[in-house]
């Protein structure tokens, strides 16, 4: 169900009948008119229970023109012909009367309530700068800053050119081309040595024979 203000004229006078509850309920019928200008004029079922039954009973009647407040629904009715059929109908929950210069010729409205509080721009804007205070100027000491004076730059390339190339007594630098490579003395070779294959197979002298005396020449 849906929340949403009706602004609409009361074409029938409400109807006052109890439920099995003992609990009142009142129904009119409410005019207004269609979304587009070349649409027929609508109508809808309103329902008030409780007090408010009895007080659109007793306070209002065909003709008024009033300004509904309530819960949008949906109902179901069985028709005589055998056939179901919805209906929207309004529960109110508020309703006011509205004076005779208003008419209901306007589209309807039906939106959600919503309330807003405004505040005049002016009014805040005027508050605002009364309640900011005005500061009072704060003097600035000035820094001393030096200045140098700066030397033209031709004049000080001339000042250079004069100088002689005598003047400076530069050292010719050593070339590194002829920097010693092996600064440390070379290890001493030692001798080759003997080959061993001209040794003394036999070192030992060769034993005397004795002669053999029955060896004798004839």
């Amino acid at each position: 169900m849906n929340s949403c203000i009706l602004m609409a004229e009361i074409v029938e006078n409400p109807q006052l009948r109890y439920t099995s509850d003992n609990l009142e309920i009142s129904e009119m019928l409410v005019r207004f008119p269609g979304v587009r200008p070349d649409d027929p004029p609508a109508t809808l079922k309103v329902v008030g229970w409780g007090n408010m039954a009895k007080e659109i009973q007793q306070n209002y009647h065909e003709g008024d023109r009033v300004l509904i407040e309530g819960r949008l629904g949906m109902h179901t009715i069985e028709r005589r012909e055998g056939f179901k059929e919805k209906r929207a109908e309004l529960t109110v929950q508020r309703i006011h009367a509205l004076g005779g210069d208003v008419h209901t010729s306007s589209s309807p409205r039906m939106e959600t309530t919503q309330r807003q509080s405004e505040v005049p721009v002016a009014a805040a804007t005027n508050h605002r700068q009364a309640s900011t205070p005005m500061s009072s100027p704060v003097a600035t000491p000035q820094k001393t800053v030096t200045t140098y004076e700066q030397v033209p730059t031709s004049q000080a390339k001339n000042d250079f050119d004069t100088l002689a190339e005598d003047d400076f007594d530069i050292e010719p630098k050593q070339s590194a081309k002829n920097y010693d490579r092996n600064p440390y003395p070379a290890p001493a070779q030692d001798e080759p040595k003997q080959s061993a294959k001209n040794y003394d197979r036999n070192p030992y002298p060769a034993p005397a024979q004795d002669e053999d005396i029955d060896d004798i020449p004839f």
